[in-house]
């Protein structure tokens, strides 16, 4: 759960059920084996089920158990704190990086 992969995908089935494609697709910059080993990690502590149907193509669901929508509740407002201040967090960065330089 503490890697940017297993935020995302947390907070991402806030949203519901995903299959494994859809997570890939609105996560954006994962790999397919970092993906699958993050849905692992979340579904081995409980926080992820994974539910797989028997259908040609395979066809794997992603759902958030009571623990894990419980943790993803909370990451939300983390996440949403995070978007709302990160033009404040880069204008420091600027200003810090461009003082850095004038000394």
């Amino acid at each position: 759960m503490t890697s940017r992969w297993g935020v995302l995908v947390l907070v991402i089935l806030l949203g519901g059920m995903h299959r494994f494609s859809e997570l890939r697709r609105k996560i954006g910059g994962v790999s397919e084996k970092m993906l699958s080993q993050t849905l692992q990690e979340l579904e081995a502590d409980g926080l992820v089920n994974r539910k797989s149907l028997p259908v040609v193509p395979p066809h794997v669901e992603y759902r958030l158990t009571p623990l894990g929508r419980e943790a993803a509740e909370h990451l939300e407002v983390m996440v949403n704190w995070i978007e709302e201040k990160i033009p404040q967090i880069m204008a420091v960065r600027r200003g810090r990086l461009g003082g850095e330089a004038q000394e």
